[in-house]
Order: C-alpha cells, then sequence, then structure tokens
C-alpha cells in the first residue's frame, strides 16, 4: 500500500509506538485557559458552573466545565448543549460559548440547561480530532468508554438523573478533514486512503432511530437567516449518506456512539458549519451555531 501519512506502516493498524508517536508530533496551538475557561468564569452568578471531571494528561490544565441554568419551575424540561466534542472544530466550543453569553438567559424560566461547550479540550488546543490516545470520542459515547472526555459527559449527565427533551451537539466540518483527519483515520486503521469532499455550507445531522424531519427542518430555517446550507453532492449525499432533506443528513447515533446520541432525548441534532467556505466567516459559523440552538429550543418548547 502506497504511505500517505507519515505514521505507522502502511496496511497495518498502528502500534502502541506509533499511538505514542502521533501524540508526541501534536504541539499546543492555543490556549483552553484564556479562549474557554476565562470566558466560562465572566458569565455572571446566575450561571451555576460545574466541573464534572478533569483529563488525566493533566488535570490542572485540562478541568472539563459545564454551565447550568435551573429552571423555577419544577416540571421545567432539561435541555443539553454540548461543543467541542471534536477539539478542533472551533465553532462548537465558541458558539456554544457565544449562546451563554447572549442568549441562554431567555431560557432561564422555561428549561433546565446543562452546557458543555468544550468536552475535549485538549483536542482544542492542539486542534485536533482525537483524545491524546488517538480515540476518537464522538465514536466513544457508550459503556467503559475508551475516552475520558467522553465518560466524563456521560457521568455528568448519569449525575443528574434526569430526562431530557433536546440535546443539541455543536460540530463543523473542515478542509482538514480530508487533509489530515480521515488520512490519519485511515491510517491507524491500517486501511486504504480514499479522497473525498468536502461540503461548502451547514447541514445537520438527525438520528436513523428518531429522526423528527419537522424538529431539523426548523433547525435549517434559523440558521438559513445565518449562512448557506450544504447542497448535495453529484449522488445526493452529503459525506457519503444520502440528503433526505434539505440540508440534513441521518446517522444512527446509539451505534455509532455519537455524542447526539447519549441522553436519548427526544429531539436530537448534530450540527455541522463549514468556516472554511468563501462564503463564510469565523464569526458567521458562531452565529449559525447559535441560531441553530435558538432554532431547535423554538421547536422544542412549541412541542413539549
Amino acid at each position: 500500500m502506497e504511505r500517505y501519512y507519515p505514521i505507522g506502516t502502511p496496511g497495518e493498524p498502528w502500534s502502541e509506538t506509533d499511538k505514542r508517536a502521533w501524540f508526541e508530533s501534536r504541539s499546543i496551538a492555543r490556549s483552553y485557559q484564556e479562549e474557554v475557561l476565562v470566558k466560562i468564569e465572566a458569565l455572571d452568578d446566575s450561571f451555576e458552573v460545574i466541573e464534572y471531571g478533569s483529563l488525566p494528561l493533566d488535570p490542572g490544565r485540562y478541568p472539563l466545565m459545564a454551565v447550568k441554568i435551573t429552571a423555577a419551575r419544577a416540571d421545567a424540561p432539561w435541555v443539553l448543549i454540548t461543543g467541542g466534542v471534536h477539539g478542533y472544530e472551533t465553532s462548537g466550543v465558541q458558539g456554544a460559548i457565544s449562546f451563554l453569553e447572549t442568549a441562554a438567559a431567555s431560557y432561564r424560566d422555561r428549561v433546565n440547561l446543562v452546557v458543555a461547550p468544550c468536552v475535549s479540550p485538549w483536542g482544542y488546543e492542539v486542534v485536533n480530532r482525537w483524545n491524546p490516545n488517538c480515540v476518537d470520542p464522538n465514536r466513544s459515547f457508550f459503556a467503559d468508554s475508551p475516552s475520558e472526555e467522553s465518560a466524563a459527559v456521560m457521568r455528568l449527565i448519569d449525575g443528574l438523573g434526569s430526562d431530557f427533551l433536546m440535546h443539541i451537539d455543536l460540530h463543523e466540518t473542515t478542509d482538514s478533514d480530508e487533509a489530515e483527519f480521515r488520512p490519519a483515520l485511515a491510517a491507524r486503521d491500517g486501511q486504504p486512503f480514499t479522497p473525498g469532499s468536502i461540503p461548502d455550507g451547514f447541514y445537520a445531522v438527525g438520528d436513523t432511530e428518531n429522526h423528527q424531519p419537522d424538529f431539523q427542518a426548523a433547525i435549517i430555517a434559523g440558521v438559513e437567516r445565518v449562512t448557506h446550507i450544504a447542497p448535495p453532492d453529484d449522488a445526493g449525499q452529503i459525506i457519503g449518506s444520502d440528503m433526505i432533506q434539505h440540508g440534513v443528513i441521518n446517522y444512527p447515533c446509539k451505534e455509532l456512539g455519537l455524542c447526539a446520541g447519549v441522553t436519548g432525548a427526544r429531539f436530537t441534532t448534530t450540527t455541522e458549519v463549514y468556516p472554511d467556505s468563501p462564503n463564510a466567516t469565523p464569526e458567521i459559523c458562531n452565529e449559525a451555531q447559535v441560531a441553530a440552538v435558538r432554532a431547535a429550543f423554538g421547536f422544542a418548547l412549541a412541542n413539549v
């Protein structure tokens, strides 16, 4: 097999030595403290900040933080927002924080809200999809998870002991998916790499087992006011999956161990924006994430 990635032996899954080489080749590119923790700490004291764990790699550097709003109504529904499950997907993190800063308070009387804005802080700092052990957190939301990031979120949810009405997981698709992360995945698993394409625009990923098409459509309509929606490719697909409605594909969330399947909520979605589009900017992508959350809230609360 032709070499297409600098680590490992082509055609062979990575050894522990290869995984260590991958880890040691990563470098810090930005600060979780400055770009995430400082912003969380600056929220007013009507928000409850929870430390729900830390990464064993460096517990002091990588505390895992969530923000909670407890509604005045005892019967208020529960909502979960997650960002940064893939740490390199910047607008997932900054979009979640922007929602907390600008819009979360307006839902205070209607929902119990939990926001984990940066599930993978080491991945955020090194701008990478995987955790330090070459594990994809967004394929690891299951019992005995190999990802501490995923396991910590599951412990947080279990500790709340509540049923969730809605869960929105904020992601983005970047050109580096094709240039770095898909080749790395194929190399790690000893598989050939087949080039693909990157969708230009926002799309949403519903749950095959719980699609909720009207909910997905409401999110697309809300985001469309901010940025463009990704068209299907020539095969009628987005990233290899059939586009089942405007801007929406489905994945089996539980089967794949995706974060969006972790609560069993009635309304779930995974957002995907595209910051490398010539028609978008990082700011637009953050705004699109906030628009998606607000549209999701609007629909879910109207259909409790």
